[in-house]
């Protein structure tokens, strides 16, 4: 057999498993949205939740789900991208290195339920912040910080070498080579590292179970001073997100519309994960054109 019927076989082979691939995810979403885009109403977005009774909403759990996901970012991405430029240009080779690195690679394999029992035991017992939405965003923090760290330092190493030599040859500082030279070239790859991230928190559960909650207080949405009990905006409250709520009302859900509920509340979900998707992929090329353009 000839190496060019060869390559045409295998890539026969690979655009095969490819289609099945994207065959399944479209028809997962697809049965999503089908099932889910017939319960959503501008009622159901923005009215809470109904224990018993029909005719209940998703409001303050999509808002906990959208506070949470700025909250966690907040945290995650200076952490992660500072590591990242660290650890792809400062560190040195050798053991301490090395350590770092598997540390990182062991985190990111946990599972998330660990990260929400440790969670459970030290952030919200040890260091006493109780259920809360900060309890939960540091968690996902540190869900999130490893796929972050490696993001960035391999954006950073994909920069071209030569560039890199050429800003230092004119005598421009390292720090100023990274930030105005190295960043802007990396950072659609530092997005996409932002977008994964940013999609892990908005569907994560586990995690959060032990940590923001399993409920939501009453919320005033007219009071936004972020000291008051009440307010949306008290990082203090516990939260339940949206996908709690999916969970918490498909296994024990008591209210007559339960599976509609949930079908919605998940339709709202897989639409809010891709708005966010496409926005943050247009701000990455915005950001990416304005950086190259004022080079």
């Amino acid at each position: 057999m000839s190496a060019k019927t060869v390559d045409k076989i295998a890539t026969g082979i690979i655009i095969f498993i490819t289609g099945l691939i994207a065959l399944a995810l479209i028809g997962l979403l697809g049965y999503i949205l089908f099932r889910g885009l017939g319960h959503i109403s501008w009622h159901f977005l923005t009215s809470p939740p109904e224990t018993i009774r029909k005719g209940g909403g998703i409001g303050p759990q999509l808002f906990n789900s959208l506070f949470l996901l700025v909250l966690t970012m907040v945290i995650t991405v200076p952490l992660g991208i500072g590591a990242g430029i660290y650890m792809s240009e400062y560190a040195k080779a050798g053991k301490i290195t090395s350590a770092i690195r598997l540390v990182v690679e062991v985190l990111s394999s946990f599972p998330s339920i660990i990260v929400g029992l440790f969670g459970l035991l030290v952030i919200v017992n040890k260091f006493n912040l109780g259920f809360s939405l900060l309890s939960g965003a540091i968690a996902l923090t540190i869900f999130n910080l490893p796929l972050m760290v490696r993001i960035t330092e391999q954006g950073l190493r994909s920069v071209p070498l030569q560039q890199k030599e050429a800003s230092l040859a004119l005598g421009i500082s390292k720090w100023k080579t990274i930030r105005s030279v190295q960043f802007p070239i990396a950072l659609p790859i530092v997005l996409s590292g932002s977008i994964l991230a940013a999609g892990r928190i908005f569907g994560e559960a586990a995690a959060l179970l032990f940590t923001a909650g399993m409920s939501s207080p009453r919320l005033d949405f007219s009071d936004w001073n972020p000291l008051h009990s009440a307010s949306p905006l008290n990082p203090m409250r516990p939260a339940e997100t949206l996908a709690v709520h999916i969970w918490k009302v498909n296994s024990e859900g008591l209210a007559p519309d339960a599976t509609q509920i949930a079908a919605g509340a998940s339709a709202v979900l897989v639409i809010t994960v891709l708005l966010f998707n496409l926005g943050a992929r247009a701000l990455g090329r915005y950001m990416h054109n304005k950086f190259t353009a004022s080079k």
